[in-house]
């Protein structure tokens, strides 16, 4: 077993644990930008052994934000938010969370010291923004640009720039508590999604604790699709690809065991 996927001290290596994704953006709802932090944030859930089970995204609205912070991170084991956390005056996720939680806002002190030390004297009052927590919480390093990121309870507040997401949640590496490690393997065939969407129901279905996602592709004017299956269990992860590709031939699809 390797590092990422040992159980914790006293972790309960039988439980799901689940997470969950608030994208918060105007930007994002009007597709200027496009989300990059999704699929990320999925597969790293998965080697920490947590499995993302529901995303929002949510414009630059105080209440929106609240109300969206109060039902997944009560609903989930963890809540990642992703942006709104910079130096400008339409940066208002730590204000929504800090009154979704019922509790100030306060500079951090040693938020304020990392950005002191960063900044120097160039540490405006803009930049002096993203010192700026809700009171009690702790901070997320960040090796990139230095602004921490924020963890108050069970919700961690990072920004929405892909490269400074990826290094905080580096910096959590091995630090949450989690279940059994998420294992996948991938099928595939060159057929049309449409032709094995029975296969795969049935087969999904013979096999409790075992999911299986289709994704199609075009390539070189051939249809292929990679069936990724999930599981906890390495025995049942290869017992149901064994399964998947001997029911794929029987309609006669020829499948391998193998990412095409």
């Amino acid at each position: 077993m390797d590092i990422a996927a040992a159980p914790l001290p006293g972790e309960d290596a039988d439980r799901v644990w689940t997470a969950a994704l608030l994208i918060i953006g105007d930007e994002i709802l009007s597709g200027r930008t496009q989300d990059a932090n999704l699929a990320y944030l999925a597969k790293w859930l998965g080697v920490q052994g947590i499995q993302l089970r529901e995303v929002r995204v949510v414009a630059d609205d105080m209440a929106a934000i609240g109300d969206a912070v109060k039902a997944l991170s009560s609903g989930h084991d963890y809540l990642f938010t992703t942006g709104g956390i910079g130096p400008t005056h339409d940066d208002i996720t730590v204000d929504a969370i800090a009154a979704a939680l019922g509790v100030p806002v306060i500079v951090h002190p040693d938020a304020q010291a990392i950005l002191a030390g960063y900044y120097g004297d160039k540490l405006n009052d803009a930049r002096l923004r993203m010192a700026r927590t809700p009171e009690g919480a702790s901070l997320i390093h960040n090796p990139k640009t230095k602004a921490p990121g924020i963890r108050i309870g069970n919700i961690f507040i990072m920004a929405g720039v892909p490269i400074i997401t990826q290094g905080m949640l580096a910096a959590l590496d091995g630090q949450l508590q989690g279940g059994k490690r998420v294992l996948s393997r991938t099928i595939g065939a060159w057929t049309q999604e449409s032709a094995a969407a029975d296969t795969l129901a049935a087969v999904e279905k013979a096999h409790p604790g075992v999911q299986i996602g289709s994704y199609p592709f075009w390539r070189e004017g051939l249809t292929g699709a990679n069936f990724v299956l999930r599981s906890t269990s390495q025995v049942q992860l290869d017992a149901v690809a064994a399964a998947l590709v001997a029911a794929l031939a029987e309609v006669g699809i020829p499948a391998v065991d193998a990412e095409i």
